[in-house]
């Protein structure tokens, strides 16, 4: 992943957002132990993000589409209250047994609820409202998630989408990928339901919600 800003001014970032603890550190340190993929990793400044937007929002039920290791619903479901959920969708059972790992190590593992599976299929089968949804799953499919998402978000929920700068590539996408991307970024920039922003952090996060 391309840095959209200077190293350095990441790391300084990171270091001036709350230390989530050593739970979150061990997870860290495993992903990029176990996976060859570990800059997926929503990491601290994105995850606590997520956390802030559930605290301010009030969020009672989450929906995640791409799970990974884990950190980002263990980020999530942290925020949550005891009897809030959390339903996170994957398809790589060896990736998530990482994530199940952690998650059991943490008090707020038990709000986690993991469906293996292809998230589309996933998707058609819950019923709404979710307070909050975040997408950071296979790229060529964000379209698709985008506009389900829509379909089960609360009247005052919001959509979080990770990776919508995609190392700058949406300036000129030329893989399915960056292209997936950019048609994502100008679906929601003409939807007339919703106000959006995007903000640069990390790879660009999009966040959305209803007018």
């Amino acid at each position: 992943m391309l840095n959209l800003v200077p190293e350095p001014i990441e790391i300084y970032a990171e270091r001036h957002t709350s230390d989530p603890g050593p739970v979150f550190r061990g997870l860290a340190a495993a992903t990029r132990l176990r996976s060859d993929s570990s800059g997926m990793m929503s990491g601290r400044t994105v995850g606590t993000l997520l956390q802030t937007l559930i605290f301010v929002g009030a969020a009672r039920r989450v929906l995640e589409i791409g799970t990974f290791t884990g950190y980002s619903a263990l980020s999530m479901a942290s925020a949550l209250p005891d009897d809030g959920e959390l339903i996170t969708c994957d398809v790589d059972p060896k990736m998530t047994a990482i994530a199940r790992e952690f998650w059991a190590k943490s008090p707020h593992g038990k709000k986690i609820r993991l469906i293996l599976g292809p998230a589309l299929k996933t998707l058609s089968t819950l019923s709404g409202p979710f307070d909050l949804i975040f997408i950071d799953a296979d790229k060529p499919n964000y379209p698709n998630y985008y506009q389900r998402a829509f379909e089960l978000l609360s009247p005052r929920g919001a959509i979080v989408i990770d990776n919508v700068l995609w190392s700058g590539s949406v300036l000129n996408p030329k893989d399915e990928d960056a292209r997936a991307i950019h048609e994502l970024n100008e679906i929601i920039r003409i939807d007339r339901r919703v106000r959006h922003v995007m903000l640069t952090v990390r790879d660009g996060v999009m966040l959305v919600r209803r007018r």
